[in-house]
Parts: structure tokens; sequence; C-alpha cells
């Protein structure tokens, strides 16, 4: 009943329309939680690998990389998530829906595996991903190694 009355009064006075990109319009997105979660499940990886494969120590420590990767690799998806669906425009970057189903499947590849090529590149999509953000941003991006383990490349706003 509302919504016929406010259609046809809006279609009588041409309201504008108010648009936002999500239920809050805050603006505010940044694509590091994601690296920096997809870093961790490669470091986790790396400390899984290393690891002395003896005694209660070795479980102890087993139990809890295992857990911190998959939360990480979990995190990493949500963020890609929340970005993809809050903030781009299929009209607008049309390939991105791609790459975003390839960080969902790495991201579950790294949840179950511990197969560090396949976090690296986790990580690496993440990156092209978030160079892709920073580009409609109309922000310059550069590359440098990550300042701590396990040191992989990292796409970063050029600030």
């Amino acid at each position: 009943m509302f919504y016929r009355f406010f259609d046809a009064l809006d279609k009588k006075n041409a309201f504008d329309r108010a648009e936002a990109h999500c239920d809050v319009p805050c603006g505010i997105y940044d694509p590091s939680t994601a690296q920096i979660s997809a870093l961790t499940v490669v470091r986790m990886m790396d400390l899984m690998a290393a690891e002395d494969h003896d005694g209660v120590a070795h479980e102890n420590s087993m139990s809890r990389y295992v857990q911190v990767k998959e939360e990480h690799a979990e995190n990493a998806k949500h963020e890609v998530r929340i970005i993809w669906g809050d903030y781009f425009k299929k009209d607008k970057h049309p390939n991105v829906d791609d790459l975003v189903h390839k960080i969902m499947q790495l991201g579950s590849a790294s949840r179950q595996t511990a197969d560090r090529e396949n976090g690296v590149a986790f990580v690496e999509a993440i990156n092209e991903f978030a160079a892709i953000f920073w580009e409609t941003k109309g922000v310059a991006t550069k590359k440098a190694n990550a300042p701590y383990a396990p040191a992989l490349e990292m796409v970063y706003p050029d600030l």
C-alpha cells in the first residue's frame, strides 16, 4: 500500500534517488586485512613444515598452527567477500567476479591442505585483488616484500 503511494508520488515529482554501496555508507574499505591474513596462512604452513615431529610439544604446536591457518584463511575470504559484495560494481569491474571465485577456491584449498604453493597462490590472488581495488580509488600501488616472515611480495598503496 505504502509502496504504491510513494511510487505514484515519485512518478509525479521524480525525486532524486539516494544510492549507497552498503547498508552503512561508510566508504572505508581496505584489502590489507585480507593480505595479512593470507600471509599468516603461508607462515603457518612454513611453521608446520619446520616443526620437529616428536612428542606432545609437536602435537600442541601443530594443532595451534592448523587452527590459526584455518582462521586466517577464512578471515581473508571474508574480507574479500565484503569488499567484492559491498564495493565493486559488476558493470564497472566484470573480471573481479572470476578473481574472487579463484580467491575463494584457493582459500578453501589452503584450509584443507598445508600445500605452500597453494598458500602462495592465495597471497598472489589477493594481491591482484588489492591492486584492482586501489586502482579504483585512483591510488598508485607498489610491490615490496613483507617486512616479516614469510617475506612474500605484497601490493601496497603508494601514498
